[in-house]
């Protein structure tokens, strides 16, 4: 399960949507080279993109994780596998029925990562996951008003030798995707490339 992003500043994600609104495309200021930007955890504030009530993107924060209540205990869920919140969609019951309905949101980041839990030696390693090609891109995500959630899938060829999930990870064109009708068909990731750096 994704447990640590690599994220952006508020700042630049403002930033490149003004350039969108201005160009048509969305390019991230240059960052200064001496800015240090820590990965975010669930239960850290978030920026990313929501839609406002006419639907277009804004710049929001959000905490990473819902509570919720697990036999008796408040337990934080910070990842939402995509096949449960359909099923939640379709029978309007469940805990993500209204976020994946009402709520999807796009997460900016330079990288994701996941646990090695296929390997006994490995086990418990980070492995750090990015785009080749792209310094930042999108994961979806489902949110309401104060928090979000990764959505995850079925791992790729690139993720499965290390995990049994892996974060929608959006390409080129698909976020409108994500936020429209259709979004269900993007469960398939086996087209999206992603690099895999294990730390040491």
């Amino acid at each position: 399960m994704c447990h640590r992003i690599t994220p952006l500043l508020f700042d630049e994600l403002q930033a490149a949507l003004d350039e969108m609104h201005e160009t048509g495309h969305a390019r991230l200021p240059r960052r200064d080279p001496s800015a240090v930007v820590p990965d975010a955890y669930p239960g850290m504030q978030v920026p990313l993109f929501v839609a406002d009530e006419s639907g277009e993107l804004v710049v929001a924060e959000r905490v990473w994780g819902f509570d919720a209540e697990l036999r008796g205990r408040t337990k934080r869920v910070f990842n939402t596998r995509m096949e449960t919140a359909l099923q939640h969609a379709r029978s309007g019951r469940g805990m993500w029925a209204e976020p994946v309905v009402a709520g999807r949101c796009l997460v900016p980041v330079r990288s994701f990562y996941e646990s090695w839990t296929r390997s006994r030696e490995r086990r418990g390693t980070d492995v750090r996951f990015e785009c080749p090609g792209f310094q930042v891109f999108l994961l979806a995500g489902v949110c309401d008003e104060a928090r979000f959630s990764v959505v995850t899938t079925t791992p790729n060829a690139d993720v499965a030798p290390i995990h049994s999930r892996m974060p929608v990870v959006l390409g080129p064109g698909e976020s409108s995707v994500w936020l429209g009708p259709d979004f269900a068909s993007l469960a398939d990731r086996s087209r999206v490339s992603l690099v895999a750096t294990a730390e040491e």
